[in-house]
């Protein structure tokens, strides 16, 4: 029996055309993945199948849920629908849950905003959907208290808490490590089986889906371009844009070989500890330590990545190397001289070192021009170019990632996420650092542009003597772009070697784990 079948759906938004006669048909118990870069549409589907699109909308067409047409039903009855007979999952789960309420009680909202039932009962019924969906924390936590994954797992259980036909799942494990990311997925591939529920799963990764969906509709601006059973698709693509997005998706760069070179940052026995709270009143304050003697070097012009889940301590140790935070016990030089001295940071080591991080539209003013943006770091030189030079260092910069010097004069807003993040490489660039930390700076950009921002980080590398750290959970992509690999569980590095090496033979259980748990696209030798 069908459940979701949409007819001839076109969309436009105060007259701009975005979504042109899609058809889609999903059945019971079916998964069905819909992927395609920013943009293409995948989004806007699933909000009119949730009725909730924008205002100023002006859709056609039909999309019958259950035997009831989205498009002509009232506000007030979408309103019982959601929640009741279709579920959303978010990408994001913090702005997705209220931060001064406890799990346990958002959960138990949906349950009694649609039935008539005791508080107590809605409480109860929470909690067991928690545990159904993996969850071990008490429902008294709030949001702020567990980890990525955590949170999306209480999302799920949001919108499944009163086992709703369809569920839509918009980008649900972009931003979690990869075993976080397999758990959820399997999750939601168990949810599909126990409660005979469609899953509409929106993503841009091909290797995401590829073992877990049973369809796959492919969506570029707009339009749907190709669409068939997932192992038929993957093995014979017909359209070119899916056969880019293979292509993108499997993507390797070629960095230029490596000379032997002098050592360059020194993180020697470092220890990092945070006050925890007091489990007794009167009892002594504890400490929890979030480092355990971190010891590693990078040479000059060397890359090197770190991978590790989510709370392994990844983000304290970028802090430190940065100078952003003092450690207890052990140091952490750059040629040489201290990040800290005293307990203040060393802004003369600080300047040899810059960062591009995960979003690079929040970590820009969007009040202020590209110009004044990329030369934000020129505050940690003594004398800062000025007149004529800054302007050439201006235009250099951008010139170097690939954009013109009249973008200078552009704002944030004016750019795609791609052009985003060679902006924010291009502002790391501009005071010629001796050492780029890469902090997730690729996780958010769809396989395509993710895949030209790698061969840019690639071509930089012959350009100049660049040395690197990459942290990224995706396994693949620090694959391609590292000459070593650091591995890193519960504040201590495990396991560090040739990036290679360690990815073809693993000697420590955990790395094996991560590799295991790492979405693969079948090798299908295809031609793309």
């Amino acid at each position: 029996m069908t459940l979701l079948a949409i007819k001839d759906l076109s969309l436009s938004i105060n007259g701009t055309q975005i979504l042109h006669n899609i058809d889609l048909d999903m059945q019971a118990g079916e998964i069905v993945a819909i992927t395609g870069e920013s943009g293409s549409g995948k989004s806007m589907t699933a909000l009119a199948v949730m009725g909730l699109l924008p205002q100023g909308a002006s859709p056609k067409g039909t999309v019958t849920l259950d035997g009831t047409d989205i498009l002509q039903t009232t506000e007030p009855d979408l309103c019982k629908m959601r929640g009741n007979a279709m579920g959303m999952v978010f990408q994001e789960p913090m702005t997705a849950l209220n931060p001064v309420q406890t799990i346990g009680n958002q959960v138990a909202e949906t349950i009694l905003i649609h039935e008539k039932t005791s508080k107590a009962e809605a409480q109860k019924r929470a909690a067991a959907m928690l545990h159904r969906v993996g969850l071990k924390v008490l429902p008294t936590r709030y949001p702020h208290e567990l980890s990525g994954g955590q949170r999306q797992r209480v999302v799920i259980a949001m919108a499944i808490a009163l086992r709703p036909k369809l569920l839509i799942a918009d980008e649900p494990t972009t931003a979690l490590d990869v075993t976080t990311q397999a758990r959820i997925l399997d999750l939601l591939r168990d949810l599909v089986r126990e409660f005979d529920m469609g899953l509409l799963l929106i993503t841009h990764d091909l290797a995401v889906v590829a073992d877990v969906a049973d369809q796959i509709v492919v969506m570029q601006k707009g339009q749907v371009v190709e669409v068939g059973k997932t192992k038929t698709l993957l093995a014979n693509m017909q359209h070119s844009y899916t056969k880019a997005l293979f292509k993108a998706s499997t993507h390797t760069v070629s960095l230029p070989d490596t000379v032997a070179s002098a050592p360059m940052l020194n993180v020697r026995n470092v220890n990092r500890d945070y006050p925890a709270a007091r489990k007794t009143l009167l009892g002594a304050k504890p400490t929890f330590r979030a480092l355990h003697d971190i010891s590693f070097q990078i040479n000059q012009g060397e890359r090197v990545g770190l991978v590790g889940e989510s709370g392994c301590g990844k983000s304290t140790l970028t802090r430190a190397i940065l100078g952003l935070e003092d450690v207890q016990g052990g140091e952490i030089t750059l040629d040489g001289a201290p990040v800290f001295t005293g307990k203040r940071p060393n802004l003369a080591v600080r300047r040899k070192m810059q960062v591009v991080f995960q979003d690079p539209y929040s970590s820009f003013n969007p009040r202020h021009r590209v110009d004044r943006l990329i030369t934000e770091p020129f505050h940690l030189l003594e004398s800062p170019p000025t007149g004529a030079a800054r302007e050439d260092a201006i235009a250099k910069a951008l010139t170097d990632v690939g954009l013109l010097p009249n973008d200078a004069t552009k704002y944030i807003h004016e750019f795609s996420g791609g052009q985003r993040q060679r902006i924010a490489i291009a502002r790391a660039l501009i005071i010629a650092p001796e050492l780029i930390i890469f902090d997730e700076a690729v996780s958010a950009l769809d396989v395509s542009v993710r895949a030209q921002v790698l061969d840019l980080i690639a071509d930089l590398c012959r350009k100049r003597p660049l040395a690197y750290l990459f942290i990224s959970h995706d396994l693949s992509v620090v694959r391609t772009v590292t000459d070593r690999v650091m591995v890193m569980q519960a504040g201590k590095i495990v396991e560090q070697g040739e990036t290679e090496t360690v990815f073809a033979n693993p000697q420590n259980p955990y790395t094996q784990t991560l590799i295991a748990a790492a979405p693969k696209l079948p090798d299908l030798g295809v031609a793309v």
